[in-house]
């Protein structure tokens, strides 16, 4: 493990970075969720592996648990929502040119940020 953040949601772990990937794996706790947000120079892929969410990308929302895989395109809407009573996990690839949290444009936060 690289890096552990605690956030209002949850928590991430950084397993691995490269110069044109990242890897986490992401924790949402029960009712929470991540803010709509977008990214200037990475797309994400997500792999669910616990829990039952809510995944929002552009203007599609569906229902994903265990082995859903979703694709989030450079500067494409998307957010994550916990709506189980367990812990949702999945494993987050970023692939572009820049990964640092300070590329997340935030449409919408239930936390004010």
């Amino acid at each position: 493990m690289l890096e552990k953040s605690e956030r209002p949601w949850g928590t991430y772990e950084v397993l691995f970075e490269a110069h044109n990937h990242k890897v986490k794996t992401i924790t949402v706790k029960p009712g929470k969720r991540l803010s709509l947000q977008r990214h200037k120079f990475r797309a994400e892929h997500w792999f669910i592996t616990a829990g039952t969410a809510r995944v929002t990308v552009g203007d599609t929302v569906t229902e994903c648990s265990f082995g859903a895989k979703i694709d989030i395109e450079i500067g494409q809407l998307h957010r994550i929502e916990n709506i189980g009573a367990t812990d949702v996990t999945f494993i987050e690839v970023q692939t572009g040119t820049y990964f640092g949290e300070d590329d997340i444009e935030r449409v919408e936060d239930d936390f004010g940020r």
